[in-house]
Formats: structure tokens, sequence, C-alpha cells
């Protein structure tokens, strides 16, 4: 059962729902995304954040460079017994 409905205007915009701005918690401004999943379209509250911001907040200022799936198993196992290794 659906929980609101919006009509589309000639201008192709639609009005969310009182009750649906209200379970989103979104207001004037705010971003909603549409997506895709299993033949059905979900929409929901954009993040504030994306992945790139996450990087900057972290320090990160330039891309990691590429490595092949067996140096990246040798970093974890050198890092496990570096770090669980018993003296």
């Amino acid at each position: 059962m659906a929980v609101a409905r919006s009509k589309l205007t000639a201008q192709s915009q639609i009005s969310v729902p009182a009750e649906v701005r209200r379970k989103l918690g979104i207001g004037p401004g705010s971003v909603i995304e549409w997506d895709e999943q299993s033949g059905q379209i979900v929409v929901r509250k954009a993040g504030k954040y994306d992945f790139r911001d996450t990087r900057s907040a972290l320090g990160f200022s330039s891309r990691p460079a590429k490595r092949s799936a067996a140096a990246l198993r040798e970093g974890i196992r050198a890092r496990m017994r570096s770090r669980y290794a018993r003296d």
C-alpha cells in the first residue's frame, strides 16, 4: 500500500506530501535521491557527504596507489602479524 500520492505537473515537478517529508526529515533545500532497486524506484534523503568528502576529512589528499590483489593480501597479513603476533 502506498504511503502517499503525488501528481506530476506539466513542468514535470512533484510535491512531496507532508507525511513523507516528516518521515524523511526533509524540508526546503533538502536533496532527495531516486534509485532503482529490483525494478522499483526508491526515494530517500541524500547523504550530506560523499566518499571524496570522507577521504578529505581523514587527511587523504590523493588517490591511493593501485595494487594487485596479492599485494593487498600480503599487506593485510603483515599488518595482522605486526599487530597480533606474540613476541
